[in-house]
């Protein structure tokens, strides 16, 4: 019997990347799984496909996770479906890098709008759910660089800090419903913009690492499925760093 059986998770801008992988985790652990993209594309549905073969049920909503409105509606097609549910991931989020000076206001606010604002418009629409249930874990996609500060990301950084506020605020307010919230920080993570470094690139950012290796999504996933299960019944409020001890 899997971790998370009979559990019903939702996850934000799951199609691709760190999102997949977590979606595909959950599934193998016996979840059912919700989750949300800007469209369901072919690469969408290839996921849904995915999942569907570890045994799951899956929906798969388009939805703009930065936009309350539909966050909400995605949320109310979601719960028509399954009738509950237990664990919400708020994985969505974009980066538009660049210098402080350099940075315009519309590459801030539509970072700070996708990355941060996302993840409140999905935790104000499931929290009514979750306090009826009197159970629920959330966890907030965070980044070593919203913990340490990172150049030319100030934008980003800023949006994952305001993510493990969020999951921290999140936790007081809501652990008397037996509602968790936290945050994961993932650190340099092998992924398809990290596959696009060159060789020298790839070694100047292991060297700054202990473990001397990136991370792999489905490393990021394993955390995420032990906040999600009730192995985790009395953790929240946390931010646990996925880095390989670079954020030492």
């Amino acid at each position: 019997m899997g971790l998370l059986e009979g559990k019903v998770a939702l996850i934000t801008g799951a199609a691709r990347g760190i999102g997949k992988s977590i979606a595909i985790k959950f599934a193998s652990e016996g979840a059912d799984i919700a989750f949300t993209d800007l469209v369901i594309d072919d690469i969408a549905l290839q996921t849904k496909n995915e999942l569907e073969d570890l045994g799951a049920k899956v929906v798969a909503v388009a939805s703009n996770a930065a936009d309350f409105n539909e966050s909400h509606d995605a949320v109310t097609k979601i719960l028509d479906s399954f009738g509950k549910i237990d664990i919400l991931v708020n994985n969505a989020g974009i980066t538009k890098d660049g210098l402080i000076m350099r940075m315009n206001e519309t590459q801030w606010d539509a970072v700070l709008t996708v990355n941060l604002k996302s993840a409140f418009n999905f935790i104000h629409a499931v929290t009514p759910i979750m306090m009826r249930q009197r159970s629920g874990s959330i966890i907030n996609i965070s980044s070593i660089v919203g913990v340490h500060g990172n150049v030319g990301q100030a934008n980003y950084s800023a949006s994952k800090a305001g993510m493990i506020g969020l999951a921290k605020s999140v936790a007081q307010e809501l652990g008397s419903r037996g509602i968790r919230a936290n945050a994961v920080a993932p650190g340099f993570i092998i992924t398809d913009m990290t596959a696009k470094m060159t060789p020298e690139m790839l070694s100047q950012w292991e060297s700054k690492i202990p473990m001397r290796r990136g991370g792999t999504p489905e490393e990021v996933a394993k955390v995420c499925t032990f906040l999600a299960s009730d192995l985790a019944s009395y953790v929240t409020g946390q931010v646990i760093l996925i880095d390989g001890g670079m954020g030492m």
